[in-house]
């Protein structure tokens, strides 16, 4: 039986829809996906499917029609063609931690949620990699890698599911010396819209590099789910540094803490992290965390390697920092000490929204080229100073990327327009500094037009074409990423 439906609008949110299905027929797919999955696996809840549909972000809920958690490939596959041949939206889900409403299912439909499929399947230690499925996430990787002496160094705030970073092409802290989901990922198994099965890289291939044909990996990586259903990855991972050591830097001003970052790495010092902290971020974290930095202008750094390599890379820093007005380091030596520290800059997001209880967050993500980060950090300052808004600023400086982790009351639509008119400028302003409109937490719903700006109408046209050429149906995470227009609408 074809699933045929109309689209109505109900008291929902902008873009959201919901689905009025034949009876008869949406009985029928409902059918199919229970001889697939099982009973227990599909879910018409509605706090279910409210708490699939909305991510982190402050986009509103737009919950699915029906939320599945197959338990393997091959489920995810037969899943996909059914959806596919009675043309229900797909969205993927993992462990709802974006911030971008990547999840929202803006035209209903179907949610993969993924959890079901936690294993981590082949270990290669000799090789430095490993192959895990979706609802493994970062730490859980992390903790079953411990005895090994290796490691996943990516670490993005939140603890999200390692195939989901890759469809964010998430990063954080240590991307300065690691790199992003994108340097990581040697393979992926994904499902695309039909229900096919591809390996991005081959079937089992893991080599460390390739030339092999058109980059299908880097494809995937970032596309939120609007190309396929990744349902496997296989990662680089790290040895364990000999000797880690951290510490925090406080500054006279802005300028030299940053005018610091850029040295540093113009110093060739291999730095493992290098995160920025204005002075309001510094005093919610202070008050969150229960710490007692001086409420200025803040470094957080860490260095990894030999003892002996240690002690240069310090040394150099030390130079460099105090020859901006630096204070002496504040050393995080042991591991505990060190964790608790870097616990608090990934609790940055919860310590900012701490500072106006009831309020909600967001946070911009821009990036630019190194040699314009001070001037953009002081400039989104005075900015944020002149009109009147809560938007400590933290970010990943190394990589020339910052956050403003914008505290907003939801009942008051004047300061709403306020934040939303801001982050408006700041985009523009690292897309006039060459840089881009998400450094790493995608385009989702809120940067469709932005991204527009930033690539050009060439690029974006031929966006879409890879998008109609592995989705002509429009079927995989509709209305991300590609803002339809008249001409290429579906």
């Amino acid at each position: 039986v074809f699933l045929c439906y109309t689209k109505k609008k109900i008291n929902s949110p902008p873009g959201c829809m919901i689905i009025l299905a034949v009876s008869a027929a949406l009985d029928s797919v409902l059918s199919a996906f229970r001889s697939i999955c099982g009973e227990d696996s599909v879910s018409l809840g509605e706090a279910v499917r409210e708490q699939h549909g909305k991510d982190e972000s402050v986009h509103r809920c737009c919950p699915p029609d029906v939320v599945l958690f197959p338990h393997c490939v091959e489920e995810v596959s037969a899943l996909a063609k059914v959806c596919h041949n009675h043309r229900l939206p797909i969205i993927p889900f993992g462990t709802g931690t974006g911030l971008e409403g990547g999840v929202g299912a803006v035209e209903g439909g179907v949610c993969f949620s993924l959890r079901n499929m936690d294993q981590v399947l082949d270990l290669h230690q000799e090789d430095f990699d490993v192959t895990v499925e979706p609802g493994v996430t970062r730490k859980a990787l992390n903790a079953y890698l411990r005895d090994t002496g290796l490691w996943f160094p990516v670490d993005p705030g939140a603890d999200a599911s390692l195939c989901g970073m890759a469809a964010t092409s998430a990063s954080g802290t240590n991307a300065v010396r690691y790199g992003t989901m994108r340097e990581n990922v040697l393979n992926l198994e994904v499902v695309l819209a039909d229900g096919t099965i591809i390996h991005t890289a081959g079937k089992g291939r893991r080599p460390r590099k390739t030339s092999a044909g058109y980059n299908l990996t880097n494809l995937i990586v970032g596309s939120e789910g609007t190309l396929g259903i990744i349902t496997k990855t296989t990662l680089r991972l790290y040895g364990i540094p000999e000797a880690m050591v951290s510490a925090v830097c406080s500054f006279p001003s802005v300028q030299a803490a940053v005018d610091s970052t850029v040295q540093i790495l113009q110093a060739g010092v291999p730095i493992a992290r290098i995160e920025f902290l204005d002075d309001v971020m510094i005093d919610a974290c202070n008050r969150f965390s229960s710490l007692s930095y001086p409420v200025t202008p803040t470094l957080f750094l860490e260095f990894h390697g030999s003892e002996r390599s240690l002690e240069e890379q310090v040394n150099t820093t030390e130079d460099i920092t105090q020859s901006n007005g630096g204070s002496d380091f504040q050393w995080a030596r042991d591991t505990e000490t060190r964790n608790r520290l870097w616990k608090a800059r990934h609790d940055a997001w919860y310590a900012a929204l701490a500072l106006r209880p009831g309020c909600k967050a967001y946070a911009t993500d821009v990036c630019v080229p190194l040699s314009r980060l001070p001037q953009i950090i002081v400039e989104t300052k005075e900015d944020l100073i002149e009109n009147r808004l809560t938007g400590p600023i933290a970010g990943h400086v190394g990589d020339g990327n910052f956050h403003c982790l914008m505290v907003v009351d939801p009942s008051d639509p004047e300061e709403q327009h306020r934040v939303h008119l801001f982050t408006e400028r700041l985009a523009r302003r690292a897309l006039a500094m060459d840089g881009t409109c998400t450094g790493e937490h995608g385009v989702g719903l809120g940067k469709r037009a932005l991204l527009r700006e930033e690539m050009g109408h060439m690029a974006i046209q031929v966006m879409q074409s890879l998008k109609d050429a592995l989705d002509p149906k429009n079927l995989m995470n509709p209305g991300k990423i590609l803002q339809l227009t008249e001409n290429n609408n579906h």
